[in-house]
């Protein structure tokens, strides 16, 4: 249910923002003034940030949630507690696709001197909006996965306790679960690949 409702909000605060500009009669020119003059830099750093907290939060509360239910159901069954622990693990690399999506987003951010009126160039804003988005993407993709992988395990552990024929079964959807970290990953490196702040605009 949790999960529905961080989904819902997240589909609604756009919709909301822009809403919330038109009723405000916020003057859009110089709102993309602004967005303009604010360092590729930034966006950059925000991006990177992005990547790695989000895919740590989603790690984290995968782990949470499969770890909860994972220690509550071995009270009663000690013997699911070996196998269960791919959950665990399932949620982890969550946070080693986001530190290795940084890494190479990190890689990507080179020093260029600003314009004389100190804008830069349309390379490096692009670049910056393009680690932007690669952060943005692969850093909420893991954290759907993060989530996703976390209540599967937690089924997981649960139906193991029950009934140790149906782990295999639920382990398949888990494995489908965590992919979907994966895709994140491709689509933001895909995104960055082009990125560069020196390239002739």
């Amino acid at each position: 249910m949790k999960a529905l409702m961080l989904g819902t909000a997240a589909l609604l605060w756009l919709p909301s923002f822009l809403l919330l500009l038109y009723l405000l009669q916020v003057d859009l020119n110089y709102l993309f003034f602004l967005f303009k003059n604010i360092s590729p830099y930034f966006w950059s750093a925000l991006g990177i940030s992005l990547c790695v907290g989000l895919s740590v939060v989603g790690a984290a509360w995968g782990i949470f949630i499969t770890g909860s239910s994972l220690v509550g159901a071995a009270i009663r069954e000690p013997r699911i507690t070996s196998k269960n622990l791919i959950s665990i693990i399932f949620c982890e690399a969550v946070a080693i696709y986001g530190v290795i999506v940084a890494i190479i987003l990190q890689t990507k951010v080179e020093a260029v001197k600003p314009n004389e009126d100190g804008s830069y160039g349309l390379a490096a804003a692009n670049a910056g909006y393009a680690i932007l988005g690669a952060g943005s993407v692969t850093g909420w993709a893991n954290l759907a996965c993060g989530l996703s992988v976390g209540i599967v395990g937690s089924s997981a552990a649960l139906s193991d306790a029950a009934n140790s024929t149906l782990f295999v079964k639920i382990l398949v959807v888990e494995i489908f679960a965590s992919a979907l970290g994966l895709f994140g990953v491709i689509i933001g490196i895909i995104m960055a690949g082009n990125a560069s702040f020196t390239a002739q605009s």
